[in-house]
């Protein structure tokens, strides 16, 4: 097919990646989105493996169907649960393509400028475009190489990070070397004149040299982020990943990836910046891996946590007329969002009021509670944000919290010494009475104490989400 039949194909699949990045900001219109960007790329790759310069069909045929497949088998076996791990390795996985492509590009370059001039003019594809390139060309080439290769390599060592984290298998504390910052100040000023060396030389050695300063900078930036810091860790790696993607589009001269790039770059960095924001967070300090912090200790958390059982929270939430749930990341765990669907269409259907508050960075993922309760089918019109919803709480009877632990700490507006002192938490405890449904009395994910857990109008309903929540079902009538 010639260059315009792609060309008109990118432009389509581009327009479809646009409507679905808009759709998705709604819950009613996100499965369409998804639709949109399907379709969006499945046309993209039509294009491309049926575009001018393409090749070795059945490798590229073999490899698409190995990747479909593997991607089929891991999206069938994936829990909800597992969602932002499965995010964070998806990260990787661009990071480290955008380095294999950058390193392609450099040997291509090679080996046309080592050709006769008469042999340049049997080229075809990316090969015969390097070799139309004059000796500015070149450096810039260089230069977009040089930069996909190290966005992608600390894309690569800072989404397996994050998915360690995550997944629990790294700790979840911020952890330097020492030195901290200085370390990734010396690697960053390294790899600048790693970067002049290459335009200089044309060689393969500074650009190795470049790599491995990316990958060691990626490791350091993410272990020096905290657990509470996750969500928009994970947000800032899909920023990550598509200015490496936009960079080796400019390398390549594909136009649809560089958009694509572009419109994925730009998003999650508009999202890190919205949940900083959420999170009273320096942005330039989140992604500089905590730079800052806290000074001095924290305040003791005084009292005792009460534990009740299912008859208490059954009781007081047949007497209550407005009731407040707030999920969490230990409602994914346990699986109980259906439970908690149940629960919800139970109260309503005895003419109370339920409403769901939502914090912008609740569980582990942006957006992953709203996730959760749409796929437990909890009416999106009761779903409400944090802004929308924090002023009534002194109103609420009852505000059931199941397996939240930063975005409802009032010592975020009491501690000025707590890590999370100044995010804007959900002021629960302003109700009548809170009941907290969580495992155990550990501090949770970030290791930060919740003085909520204190109070006198809270109780802890201990044990398992579902279990609980469970045992609460069978207390309250269907009708």
């Amino acid at each position: 097919m010639d260059l315009g039949f792609t060309t008109a194909v990118y432009v389509i699949a581009a327009i479809l990646f646009i409507l679905s990045l808009g759709g998705l900001s709604g819950q009613e219109s996100a499965k369409r989105a998804v639709w949109f960007g399907i379709f969006g790329m499945a046309l993209a790759v039509l294009a491309t493996i049926v575009g001018p310069g393409t090749g070795l069909w059945q490798l590229t045929t073999a490899l698409i169907v190995a990747g479909g497949v593997i991607g089929y088998l891991l999206a069938s076996k994936v829990e909800m649960t597992q969602m932002p791990e499965l995010v964070a390795g998806m990260h990787a996985l661009v990071g480290l393509a955008a380095v294999f492509v950058g390193f392609n590009a450099h040997f291509e370059l090679v080996n046309v400028l080592g050709m006769d001039p008469s042999a340049k003019k049997a080229l075809e594809g990316f090969a015969a475009l390097l070799a139309k390139k004059s000796a500015v060309e070149i450096n810039i080439l260089r230069v977009e190489a040089s930069l996909g290769i190290w966005i992608g390599a600390v894309t690569f060592t800072g989404s397996v990070i994050a998915y360690g984290k995550l997944a629990g298998k790294v700790t979840s504390a911020a952890t330097k070397l020492p030195g901290g910052h200085i370390l990734n100040a010396i690697a960053a000023i390294s790899s600048l004149a790693c970067l002049v060396w290459y335009l200089n030389s044309g060689e393969l050695l500074p650009l190795g040299i470049l790599t491995v300063l990316a990958l060691f900078i990626g490791f350091h930036l993410i272990m020096g982020i905290g657990g509470a810091d996750m969500p928009v860790v994970v947000s800032m790696l899909n920023s990550y990943s598509g200015w490496a993607a936009a960079a080796i589009g400019f390398s390549l001269g594909n136009d649809l990836l560089i958009v694509v790039g572009a419109l994925v770059g730009s998003s999650g960095a508009i999202l890190s910046y919205i949940m900083c924001k959420a999170m009273n967070r320096s942005f330039i300090s989140v992604i500089l891996g905590g730079f800052g912090g806290t000074a001095g200790p924290q305040m003791e958390v005084e009292g005792e946590q009460i534990a009740i059982d299912a008859d208490g929270v059954a009781s007081a939430l047949q007497d209550a007329e407005s009731v407040v749930i707030i999920p969490g990341y230990g409602m994914a765990v346990a699986q109980a969002q259906q439970n908690v669907a149940e629960l919800t269409r139970r109260l309503r259907t005895k003419g109370k009021t339920v409403r769901f508050a939502i914090h912008p960075v609740a569980g582990r993922l942006p957006g992953h509670m709203n996730v959760l309760l749409a796929e437990a089918k909890v009416p999106y019109d009761i779903v409400l944000e944090m802004d929308e919803i924090n002023d009534d709480f002194p109103e609420t009877d009852v505000a059931i919290v199941i397996g939240s632990n930063d975005i409802v700490n009032p010592a975020a507006q009491d501690d000025p010494n707590s890590p999370i002192a100044g995010m804007p938490v959900l002021e629960c405890w302003k109700a009548k009475q809170v009941f907290v449904s969580k495992r155990g009395q550990g501090t949770g994910y970030s290791g930060i104490e919740n003085p909520l857990f204190f109070k006198e109008n809270t109780r802890m309903f201990y044990g398992d989400a579902k279990a609980s929540l469970d045992q609460l079902l069978t207390l309250i009538s269907n009708n």
